[in-house]
């Protein structure tokens, strides 16, 4: 086991996503919520588009992460259709709705068992089909220690209220959500870019949400938003969108889906530091405690056995880029 560039960017991915909660909760007192969504997709995947076009015109292709040409079949358009929709639209929609309606602990939860709902489906899909990733017992150990240290976080939080059982409902689903994207992505990925992969996919998904917000960025005063709003879209959009959604594929690509989404535990932890800086929360005990056991979760899930590695044409292929 050992410290990789690859990990620092997860890392950097698991700060992104942890801060973004605070951000977009500020910018919905101005914002409705799925009205700020629409526009930062729309800004998003403007941007991702922009990047694959001008990678291809420059053939640019650092790390196989941008690009080299190979065509996109008829099959591949749909599964890109597919995950757009699925891990786009309607993740995108559940998921916003959800944080503006349920409180930060509940929210932290179940946005925790995205990876063991990721581990138990790419556990599945091995046994059944043999593809994909062999997920083994450091996954399961590293991933449910996590998970422990994701609930003694929020344990230590004490009591909250206001809590909308709707909000849950809709966080639940929106991890269901993410786990199928992640878990559907990663075949495209052996032919395939990740900023191909998530540029096209998020472009259709936009596609397919802006209708269903339409309703309420008519009702926005967008002349009336705030400095700070906008700052806050731009960050959401260009960092955590753009930039992480790439950070998480290529970890996905890299370690596999299992190993990836361990580093989703990591986002509970930045928000409660971040709570502590600038909200001036308390930090106790049980959430340190509860830190601790989230990154010894990482560290486990990075320890490789000689048997243990993914036998998918991934590492040693060279993915070409749409």
């Amino acid at each position: 086991m050992r410290f990789t560039r690859l990990d620092a960017l997860l890392l950097l991915m698991a700060v992104i996503w942890g801060t973004n909660y605070t951000v977009i909760k500020s910018a919905f007192t101005e914002v409705e919520p799925q009205a700020f969504n629409a526009l930062r997709l729309i800004m998003a995947s403007s941007l991702m588009l922009a990047t694959m076009a001008i990678t291809r015109r420059a053939r640019w292709n650092p790390a196989a992460v941008f690009y080299t040409a190979e065509p996109v079949t008829g099959r591949e358009w749909l599964a890109l259709a597919g995950l757009g929709f699925v891990g786009h639209c309607i993740y995108q929609y559940l998921f916003v709705g959800g944080v503006a309606r349920t409180s930060v602990a509940n929210s932290s939860l179940l946005l925790a068992a995205s990876p063991v709902l990721i581990t138990i489906m790419g556990a599945a899909l091995y046994r059944i089909r043999r593809t994909g990733e062999r997920v083994t017992a450091l996954h399961w150990a590293g991933t449910l220690l996590s998970l422990a240290g994701i609930y003694l976080v929020v344990e230590s939080g004490g009591k909250t209220t206001g809590q909308s059982v709707t909000g849950d409902v809709m966080m639940a689903c929106a991890v269901v959500c993410w786990s199928i994207y992640t878990i559907a992505a990663r075949p495209l990925m052996d032919r395939h870019s990740p900023v191909g992969v998530t540029a096209l996919s998020m472009a259709i998904g936009t596609v397919f949400y802006v209708p269903l917000a339409v309703p309420a960025m008519s009702r926005v005063e967008w002349s009336l938003v705030s400095i700070p709003t906008w700052m806050a879209l731009v960050y959401s959009a260009v960092l955590s969108i753009c930039v992480a959604y790439v950070i998480w594929y290529i970890g996905v690509r890299e370690l596999g889906s299992a190993r990836t989404a361990v580093y989703s535990n990591l986002m509970p932890i930045v928000a409660m530091v971040t709570a502590a800086l600038w909200l001036r929360e308390p930090v106790g005990p049980g959430k340190i405690a509860g830190a601790t056991l989230v990154l010894a979760g990482v560290a486990v899930t990075r320890i490789r056995n000689g048997d243990s590695r993914s036998s998918s044409p991934i590492r040693t292929a060279r993915a070409s880029e749409l």
